[in-house]
């Protein structure tokens, strides 16, 4: 498809998530581990997580957000041009998963693949999905993040098990070429190679030859994820030349409610304008955008016409902020 002729914007034009069956809480964790439900809660914010079956798979979980998300947008499954499935734990190291869930939706057109940028992935999806409306190369864009992170967690190790959940949310974006101010206004990604061994996975096909298990340095992911969120949010907010105060909802990636405060005083956010789902949904990596954003839309807070700015940083480092008019 070829729609080179006009200027096209992405309008958000649905929203889906799906999450799976199993809730376990702090009481759960502390009954297998030493810690406790105040010692978690306490330090992350975290009250409880969802952790995936044996049924239940990445692709799964994506394929039942993308599934909402079209639902919500108006659209048939057969009017999406492209997906982009980003995520760090992906069924199978090939084929992409996102090809798995083209098939699932029964979609026999377009093109699809996944984007790895860990904890970044869905705002780096979002500008590549973004990138490919504006070029008038294709219409609709699903752009999903969904992991199963429980899959590559240490459970022997209560500094970082206890971060982790898995879930899966999904976004429409549509090109428009009506003129209105909706839509993705700018994206701002980075990444920075030589902080990789602050948050990374010991394993992997090239080197171990197995999946290996999620390895962090708390406190120093914690001072860098500070200092690049905040330097993307004020980078955002220059570039569109607009105040702090002009934000009505800041959707930030659900790391750690002590990252989300730091970064919200640090930049002069209201808090009350901060979406916070860390506590029901824990760090979901990739997912934790469009979740957080899924449960925003479904209780009235973002509305048509809000100016919103989603902003995560994940292992790499990468990093980076959206900016869109609802």
């Amino acid at each position: 498809m070829n729609i080179k002729n006009k200027t096209y914007k992405s309008i958000v034009s649905g929203i889906g998530a799906s999450l799976p069956q199993e809730v376990v809480t702090n009481k759960d964790l502390s009954m297998r581990m030493d810690t406790s439900e105040e010692w978690i809660e306490e330090r992350t914010g975290i009250k409880e997580r969802r952790i995936a079956s044996k049924g239940e798979t990445t692709s799964s979980l994506g394929t039942d957000a993308a599934q909402i998300a079209i639902d919500n947008s108006g659209l048939k499954n057969s009017d999406i041009d492209l997906i982009i499935l980003a995520t760090a734990t992906p069924d199978n190291t090939f084929p992409a998963s996102a090809t798995l869930i083209q098939s699932s939706l029964g979609i026999e057109r377009g093109y699809a693949y996944d984007m790895q940028a860990v904890c970044s992935g869905f705002v780096f999806a979002v500008e590549a999905a973004d990138n490919a409306i504006k070029a008038g190369n294709i219409k609709n864009a699903l752009v999903i993040g969904s992991e199963t992170f429980s899959r590559i967690l240490d459970w022997d190790d209560r500094a970082t098990c206890v971060l982790f959940g898995d879930g899966a949310g999904a976004m429409v974006l549509s090109a428009s070429s009506e003129d209105t101010n909706r839509g993705v206004l700018s994206n701002h990604l980075h990444s920075d190679g030589r902080y990789k061994d602050l948050l990374y996975v010991d394993g992997g096909p090239s080197t171990t030859n197995n999946v290996g298990y999620l390895r962090m340095d708390g406190k120093g992911v914690f001072k860098h994820a500070v200092q690049n969120l905040s330097s993307a949010i004020i980078e955002a907010i220059e570039y569109n030349n607009i105040a702090i105060e002009d934000i009505d909802w800041f959707v930030p990636h659900q790391a750690n409610i002590r990252i989300l405060e730091a970064v919200s005083k640090k930049v002069g956010l209201s808090r009350d304008k901060v979406i916070i789902t860390v506590d029901k949904h824990a760090n979901t990596s990739a997912a934790s955008i469009p979740l957080a954003l899924y449960d925003a839309v479904q209780k009235d807070k973002i509305k048509k016409g809000d100016l919103v700015l989603l902003e995560a940083m994940g292992g790499g480092f990468s990093w980076g902020s959206t900016l869109i008019r609802w």
